[in-house]
């Protein structure tokens, strides 16, 4: 599917007095323009990002009262269960609060649903268990701002509950001993975009000051938050909320920490993955090496060892768990990939990809784990929502889906709220969702879905865009000059790595897939006698259509410093290409 390129208006006298006043490069300048970033105040605090600029954690809603309730607690030695979600930000909370409250004395655990048995957020069977094994206190994660039936049978069941989170706030809040959310109803703080970690960490941050009794912390508990600050950056970079504000402090601190600070069980997967081999980690190191096996874990029915993996402090479990949870991973490529071939059949030989308004496709036995990823991938392919099914009649089990919304002008929630009465239950936000329906339904489930979503948006709206900040040529990716894009890290949702665009490029040898699967494709371009290496992720099907284009071409791609065996080198990750001479919009 063709996409449109839209280059971002530049404006130069900005630029300029930008550069002059923060004393930048002009390429730097030029990107912090483009992200919003005008005068020499807000410059400062993108670049530099301090850890001192994190808002004091009591200012977070609810943290004072969960303070409170928690301290009394620990001081009583209450048993407190931390109840978490199957996810990576979801294990990298519970695994934050679990280690700061066993530091400070509590009788703690933790509980993590299995994602194929019992679902996300808290479990009315889960509680009633935990509730027999005479816990006291229910600290819920990155969950159970919805959870207003649970919220009542934990009182019922004698059990306070504490929630932490982080998702849409619908309707009626839960009846609970305290809510830390950041936007919680009749609040104000000023960023809202924490994850269920970044949650996680303002809360434990805050609790080791009441144990302390001061600002100041021990060294042993200022130990753990260095080293809750990595698991939170993992969980921020693995739930894509965007990375400004705080989130991006959290990030940048978070990837020093982690490589000073990882923890036995993350150092083993580092090791694994070899990025403990890197001078420099990044974000995409999280998003690309780390995240992956730690959700494999939770696709795969076994969180509950994702979060051992990030508490364990004895080496020999902690090579154990990496090992298993890098197994699970690559079982979890090979169910995606399996899944995804399947529904890429599906969406072209039965319906329309480039002309129906959204795409609801069904498939008995596809793996409930990896749906979400597959809705994902198809809905950023084809620029447009895409609901993926998996379908048990075997079993008698309902028709289970996740969904992703495929682009900014969708609110996917909206959409299945137009379509209530054709589901058993629906949840989520503008983004991404879950839903269950009755097999005999998906048909009309379907037809109503397409036309909530046509109601939304105009066809033009459909149209997949490729934003670019500047033209570059190839010529222009000094060493130098990807260093001083690299200021702007970490890159990720709300800050992405930049992308730029160079005319009448050539293939200086044909490119090749590779990969698992061959999903991913590697080439080198060359224009005016200058070449470069470059990857294309998740674009093997590329491959033939490139070595059989005739001609030069346009590439949008984004300039990375790639390190291998200690060598440093310049290469672009290619974004899209296109016949020289096609049109670039400007905006």
């Amino acid at each position: 599917m063709r996409k449109e390129w839209r280059v971002l208006p530049l404006d130069q006298g900005r630029v300029e007095q930008l550069a002059r006043l923060a004393r930048i490069p002009d390429v730097v300048a030029q990107l912090l323009v483009s992200r919003g970033v005008y005068d020499l105040t807000a410059a400062k605090q993108f670049l530099d990002a301090k850890l001192s600029d994190l808002r004091d954690p009591l200012d977070l809603p609810g943290v004072p009262l969960a303070v409170e309730v928690i301290a009394k607690a620990i001081r009583s030695k209450a048993p407190i269960v931390i109840y978490g979600d199957y996810d990576a930000d979801g294990m990298t909370s519970a695994a934050i609060l679990f280690r700061g409250l066993k530091l400070m004395g509590s009788d703690v655990s933790y509980y993590v649903p299995n994602r194929l048995e019992e679902g996300y957020g808290l479990s009315s069977a889960a509680l009633e268990k935990l509730a027999q094994r005479g816990k006291k206190l229910v600290i819920s994660v990155d969950c159970g701002v919805g959870s207003v039936d649970e919220a009542k049978l934990c009182k019922t069941l004698g059990m306070q509950l504490v929630i932490t989170d982080h998702h849409r706030i619908d309707g009626e809040l839960p009846d609970a001993a305290a809510i830390v959310h950041p936007r919680l109803p009749g609040t104000s703080y000023p960023f809202g975009e924490l994850c269920g970690a970044g949650v996680a960490f303002k809360l434990a941050w805050a609790l080791c000051q009441e144990i302390c009794e001061s600002k100041r912390v021990t060294n042993q508990l200022r130990q753990y938050l260095l080293e809750a600050l990595a698991l939170a950056a993992i969980g921020t970079v693995a739930d894509v909320v965007p990375l400004v504000d705080e989130n991006r402090i959290l990030v940048k601190h978070g990837l020093k920490s982690l490589r000073a600070h990882p923890g036995p069980g993350v150092a083993q997967l580092m090791r694994i993955t070899k990025i403990d081999q890197r001078s420099d980690l990044q974000s995409e190191d999280i998003a690309f090496s780390i995240a992956p096996r730690l959700n494999a874990a939770g696709r795969l029915g076994q969180a509950q060892l994702g979060v051992e993996l990030l508490t364990i402090q004895e080496e020999t479990r902690a090579i154990q768990l990496a090992e298993y949870l890098d197994q699970l991973n690559a079982n979890r490529v090979s169910l995606e990939r399996s899944v995804y071939l399947a529904a890429q059949k599906q969406a072209t030989d039965d319906y329309d990809p480039e002309a129906d308004s959204a795409l609801v496709l069904a498939g008995s036995g596809w793996h409930l784990g990896v749906i979400g990823v597959v809705a994902g991938r198809l809905a950023e392919k084809y620029g447009r929502p895409v609901l993926i099914l998996s379908l048990d009649p075997v079993n008698g089990r309902p028709a289970t889906g996740s969904g992703r919304a495929g682009g900014p002008h969708i609110d996917l929630h909206e959409a299945l709220g137009e379509c209530e009465h054709r589901l058993q239950k629906f949840g989520g936000h503008r983004a991404a969702a879950g839903l269950t329906l009755e097999d005999a339904q998906v048909d009309d489930f379907r037809s109503d879905f397409c036309e909530a979503v046509a109601k939304q948006v105009a066809e033009s709206d459909h149209v997949a865009e490729v934003k670019i900040d500047a033209e570059a040529g190839i010529g222009q990716l000094s060493y130098q000059s990807v260093r001083q894009i690299e200021q702007l890290a970490p890159f990720g949702q709300g800050n992405p790595r930049p992308v730029l665009y160079a005319r009448g490029v050539q293939l200086a040898e044909p490119s090749r897939r590779m990969g698992g699967g061959d999903r991913h494709l590697t080439l080198r371009v060359t224009q005016d006698g200058v070449s470069i290496r470059g990857v294309a992720f998740g674009q093997g099907d590329w491959c033939e259509e490139l070595n059989a284009h005739e001609g030069p071409f346009d590439i949008a791609y984004r300039p990375v410093i790639n390190e291998f065996r200690g060598q440093r080198n310049v290469e672009i990750q290619l974004v899209d290409w296109r016949p020289t001479h096609a049109a670039v919009v400007g905006s």
